[in-house]
């Protein structure tokens, strides 16, 4: 299969501009990027630079903390889709996973699953801030809420994807799910290593060197 189909080309940075969204755009209808990932503000412009193409626009939630109050995942969610969003990639509440809040975690989840009226949605767990335990955890109460990936790190916070975490991932959701690793895959080697790790996508800001194997 082609790399790119994989990849979800990825431009997080508070400080990029329109020409920058323009050109990761353009970059991905060039190569054949399964998604561009953008913050919500350009969800719209995305949407129409990508107008003709296969594509899809991938934003963030509750990014990069997942700290923000459910209703406000909720609003974001909807907003994100009501503005062209394809693919939804939220943060759990990782304090209230690590102090053992299973039904808060479990409740946020199902709550943006609800908002992205079928949308793909991913639960990114920020797998540099937790115990293996908790990993396993975060997995189990994505699956029961329905998510369709779990996603390795925001990429913002601590370290990004490692193998280890990518397989651990995958041994501990359901079969029909998926995983996402994302956070310093710079590299074809990078991305080799996630994949034959159990990774079904990447999200990599460095995504046409990973194509061009430089």
């Amino acid at each position: 299969m082609n790399p790119a189909k994989l990849i979800d080309h990825t431009l997080l940075k508070s400080a990029a501009t329109r020409q920058d969204i323009r050109r990761l755009c353009a970059e991905a209808k060039q190569y054949g990027f399964c998604s561009v990932c953008v913050n919500p503000f350009w969800v719209t412009f995305a949407k129409e630079e990508l107008r003709g193409s296969d594509v899809k626009v991938c934003t963030v939630i509750g990014f990069p903390l997942g700290a923000t109050t459910t209703a406000t995942k909720v609003y974001e969610t909807t907003d994100a889709v009501n503005n062209g969003a394809d693919e939804i990639d939220m943060v759990l509440n990782i304090g209230a996973l690590r102090a053992g809040e299973y039904e808060v975690v479990l409740t946020d989840i199902q709550s943006v699953r609800r908002a992205c009226l079928g949308k793909v949605l991913k639960v990114i767990v920020e797998t540099s801030q937790l115990t293996e335990e908790e990993k396993i955890k975060a997995c189990e109460l994505a699956t029961r809420a329905q998510a369709d990936f779990v996603k390795t790190s925001t990429g913002f916070v601590g370290g990004g994807a490692t193998a280890a975490d990518v397989a651990l991932l995958r041994r501990s959701i359901a079969p029909q799910m998926h995983v996402k690793a994302s956070g310093g895959i710079r590299t074809r080697t990078d991305f080799d290593t996630m994949t034959a790790a159990g990774a079904d996508r990447i999200g990599a800001s460095n995504g046409v060197a990973i194509v061009e194997g430089r």
